[in-house]
């Protein structure tokens, strides 16, 4: 007779490193900081990326170019990483990546991104630029190699089909940050614009599919009143088609009126799934009010797309609306709120400071996105103002949720 032994529990070098969440969701707020202080040290010529002679870099993206690509492929992805790789255990009930597993799929994230903050600093020796931004290309490329692998092989073993939109997300992913780097390399500006634009949607698109799952998960939860919230397959597959177009349209081709109508029929489709998704208790939690709100700004940011081409105001602010709400205040409400229930915390008393936060990132959205539209000749202005804001937020963030997530659980548990 056999006597089967229990398994020892999981253990890892140090408790950032337990779960996905930990590490990620800290390393991308450090560089939230670093890298927008950085944009504010180019965009007003503290730094430059150009050679000796003040000319342009080769194999180097312009200012604009680099900033995109850090805030998306730098930060976003990270978070995204951080999430799903916590996430996909309670999906399938399989082991994810942790301890020094998990530190070998950040590692190369985050050589990337020293080396991409390196670039101003090195850009009077020409052939060493060259070489950090082939280095970077490929450490950006194995870490989304590893983390890709790394959500698609419990799915796979598990035969979770329904996690196939994620996967394909992640894979596009993979594929619009080499055809930025293609262009980086080659100096085609063109294919550098679709590796950024295509790799912004792409995001967008995850974080329209995690916020179907777990926003009314949350609301249901979180509220103070019993709720069951009303959800719609029909809705789910006309965001899912209206979504794919816009991006098509805006990425590929520019036609504006395929531009306007899709991008209303994301922002109507999606609004209709808000009002499913309301109650009255939302207001009361700053966890819940700022991913609502998230969700509410991206539908504006949508009808911005959709009138922009008609009223002729630049097509940067849709875009920033777009990315500030689904990706700055989206992944901090989400971090805010995640960080909490993986670490056994108390979800529904957060640190009063996390509203401030929540705030003040509201503020950059509005600041940064809407106010330029009727405040034009204070552009330069508001985007400082949206930066300094960007940047207190995730400092406030650091501040409370660093000790939570570098400490092991409360309760004991592995996680």
């Amino acid at each position: 007779m056999q006597i089967s032994l229990p398994k020892s529990p999981p253990k890892s070098p140090h408790p950032i490193l337990n779960l996905g969440f930990r590490i990620f969701f800290v390393s991308a707020s450090v560089f939230a900081v670093l890298s927008m202080l950085a944009w504010y040290a180019l965009l007003h010529g503290h730094v430059n990326l150009v050679d000796a002679q003040g000319l342009p870099l080769k194999n180097v993206p312009m200012a604009f170019y680099w900033h995109a690509h850090e805030m998306l492929y730098g930060y976003a992805c990270s978070v995204i990483a951080g999430f799903l790789l916590t996430a996909v255990k309670t999906w399938t009930s399989q082991p994810m990546p942790y301890g020094w597993s998990l530190f070998g799929i950040f590692l190369p994230w985050a050589m990337a991104r020293l080396m991409w903050l390196a670039l101003p600093l090195v850009s009077a020796d020409a052939t060493l630029v060259t070489v950090v931004m082939w280095l970077a290309g490929l450490m950006d490329m194995l870490f989304w190699t590893l983390c890709t692998f790394a959500v698609i092989r419990p799915v796979w073993k598990v035969k979770q089909k329904r996690q196939i939109g994620i996967v394909a997300k992640l894979s596009l992913l993979w594929v619009s940050q080499l055809l930025f780097y293609v262009g980086v390399l080659m100096g085609q500006l063109s294919l550098q614009k679709v590796g950024l634009y295509l790799g912004l949607y792409l995001i967008i698109g995850v974080v329209l599919t995690i916020g179907r799952r777990v926003l009314p998960f949350f609301i249901e939860r979180g509220v103070d009143e019993e709720v069951t919230l009303k959800n719609s397959a029909l809705l789910d597959k006309l965001s899912l088609v209206s979504f794919f177009v816009f991006m098509l349209v805006d990425v590929f081709w520019g036609n504006a009126w395929l531009l306007s109508l899709s991008a209303l029929a994301v922002a109507v489709i999606n609004g209709l799934r808000l009002l499913g998704w309301h109650t009255k208790g939302i207001w009361k939690k700053p966890l819940l009010w700022s991913l609502y709100g998230a969700f509410i700004a991206m539908c504006l940011g949508f009808v911005l797309f959709a009138v922009q081409p008609w009223l002729g105001f630049s097509h940067s602010l849709p875009v920033h609306v777009l990315a500030l709400s689904g990706i700055g205040l989206m992944t901090l409400a989400m971090m805010s709120r995640v960080s909490l229930g993986h670490t056994g915390r108390n979800i529904h008393q957060p640190s009063p400071w996390v509203t401030v936060l929540l705030l003040l990132m509201t503020m950059a959205v509005v600041i940064r996105g809407l106010l330029p539209i009727v405040l034009p000749n204070h552009y330069m202005t508001l985007i400082t103002l949206s930066q300094g804001l960007w940047v207190v937020s995730f400092l406030i963030f650091l501040v409370i949720y660093l000790p939570i997530l570098s400490k092991p659980r409360p309760d004991g548990l592995f996680g």
